[in-house]
């Protein structure tokens, strides 16, 4: 499938010679920074602020080499716990903030990473605006370059903002860089990935939905490999590029040869990303839509939203059981391992209450399975916005389905799928647990309204300003923010009450307040109702 000069406005390279690929690179570079101008700084201010948080957290949680060495024997003797977080190479405060940070630190940056890259290539493709670009002077892989240097420029500032902040709060620039460049390096390889997903999908969604499971992959990997040893020896730890990332050990004598890997990684797949980009038509993929059938099943809208949503469900569903799972299995741990440590036991305490200790352990887990789960709501209910963008929404709505009807099929799948998800996290809960079944399933339920209310703000912005409708992850994520790392730093109870969790009861083990409940359900209805009332008044985006 090669283009011609008539479709993609590129002049062959075999009259022009091969740098006019390249051609229109730099106004496309400053065109993809200017787009992602707030998006960029905000993704490395937040992931590098929460690894200082978590050094100085961890500063003032263990301030002694005493407490980091009874704290390190602990976490290394349970295999949980290595899965969670990874194997401690050093008792240094920048060695346990790489154990605790490596490994989400890494997916997050490849998450910030794929976004980036499939935003500015196969997304311009899907709207029609990389064809209007191609019809200057533009070179065939001048927009995947272009994405690949804003995503380069995205991790190597994070990387530089990882060093610094950690340089001056451990005193080790060496670890520090080690820790910046591992992370920077593992975003940077996912941004491959995702360029090479953006040439052998159909659509944006498909791209970011394969790279994020090759992310899922990769931690799951490196989990499996971290429980079965302590050094970060497995094989399994070793066909992750998280677990790559892992094995540099930044603050305990590092080693730098791991970072070639990633770069060996990141040069293979960018390679593999320019051929197929030179083989392919703009707005083609090497794997085709198939049509599916117009009748039976997907004879409705919400079997059409029910198909188009099931593997997102069934992905997150399968996470969520397995993740409550790990946590189950940590939690009668969590006393011994917090003992005497006054510090430790306040952060858990603002999480998830006042109770005994493994209640209040139980209910910090369940808080963040619900944060985590607004994000599949919010996800879910931006499928619609996709849907309208990308053309697929116009044929449903010529015939007899009303926008109303159209909308309510994806809806019902996000509210919905949220209560499916979270009692699979539930049940995980108690099958590594063991204990207390009503209790904890009580505990995820009762994160619903807040879940709810995250997703309702999204189908407002959705409804009523659809050009801000990506502002719903910008919320999410501060709530995720505020639950992750608010209790660690002590913020204050009026910023931790801007997230709706900051008023649900700490269920297991605190009474149950039914009036923070119903007021966030009712608050849920209420934008959604405005949302779905804004849809269908205002002209469906072009």
């Amino acid at each position: 499938m090669t283009a011609t000069a008539a479709t993609t406005g590129v002049v062959p390279a075999a009259r022009t010679g091969g740098s006019r690929h390249l051609a229109g690179t730099r106004p496309l570079l400053r065109l993809a920074l200017r787009r992602d101008r707030i998006m960029i700084p905000v993704w490395v201010l937040v992931l590098g602020a929460s690894y200082l948080s978590v050094s100085n957290s961890y500063s003032s949680l263990y301030g002694t080499a005493a407490a980091r060495a009874d704290v390190v024997r602990s976490m290394s003797a349970n295999s949980s716990l290595r899965a969670l977080y990874g194997p401690f190479f050093t008792d240094s405060i920048g060695g346990l903030t790489t154990a605790r940070m490596i490994a989400f630190g890494s997916a997050l940056a490849a998450v910030m990473s794929l976004l980036i890259v499939v935003r500015h290539t196969r997304e311009e493709e899907e709207t029609g605006r990389q064809e209007m670009l191609s019809s200057a002077m533009v070179g065939r892989r001048a927009p995947l370059t272009a994405a690949l240097l804003t995503a380069l420029i995205a991790n190597a500032a994070l990387a530089l903002v990882i060093t610094g902040g950690l340089a001056g709060g451990t005193g080790d620039t060496t670890g520090s860089l080690a820790l910046g460049l591992a992370t920077a390096g593992v975003g940077m390889l996912f941004a491959c990935t995702a360029a090479i997903a953006a040439q052998i999908t159909e659509n944006a969604r498909l791209a970011k939905g394969l790279t994020g499971a090759v992310v899922g992959a990769a931690f799951v990997l490196k989990a499996a490999g971290d429980a079965a040893t302590d050094d970060g020896s497995s094989v399994l730890t070793w066909l992750s590029p998280i677990g790559w990332a892992e094995n540099v050990r930044a603050y305990a004598d590092e080693r730098w040869w791991a970072l070639l890997i990633l770069a060996a990684a990141i040069t293979v797949q960018a390679v593999l990303a320019y051929a197929l980009t030179g083989r392919r038509d703009i707005g083609m993929s090497f794997l085709p839509a198939r049509p599916g059938p117009a009748a039976g099943r997907l004879g409705t809208a919400g079997a059409l939203a029910l198909r188009l949503q099931r593997g997102s469900l069934i992905g997150w569903g399968a996470g969520f059981l397995v993740a409550g799972i790990l946590f189950g299995g940590i939690t009668e741990g969590a006393a011994e391992l917090v003992g005497d440590n006054e510090r430790t036991k306040e952060i858990f305490e603002r999480m998830g209450g006042h109770q005994g200790l493994t209640d209040a352990f139980l209910a910090a887990m369940t808080g963040m399975l619900g944060m985590v789960a607004a994000l599949y709501v919010v996800a879910s209910v931006l499928r619609l916005y996709g849907e309208e963008t990308g053309g697929r929404a116009e044929p449903v709505l010529a015939g007899s389905v009303g926008r109303l009807r159209w909308a309510a099929g994806h809806l019902l799948i996000a509210f919905a799928g949220a209560v499916l998800i979270m009692l699979l996290g539930g049940v995980g809960l108690f099958l590594g647990y063991g204990h207390d079944l009503p209790g904890i399933l009580g505990a995820a339920l009762v994160q619903l309204p807040a879940i709810w209310l995250l997703g309702a703000l999204a189908v407002l912005l959705y409804g009523a300003l659809p050009k801000a409708a990506v502002a719903a992850w910008a919320v999410a994520g501060l709530a995720l923010t505020l639950g992750w790392i608010g209790p660690a730093i002590d913020l204050p109870q009026a910023v931790m009450n801007l997230s709706p969790f900051g008023h649900l009861p700490k269920l297991p083990g605190a009474e149950m307040a039914w009036t923070p409940v119903a007021v966030l359900t009712a608050l849920a209805a209420a934008l959604t109702a405005a949302g779905l009332a804004g849809l269908r008044r205002r002209d469906m985006l072009n």
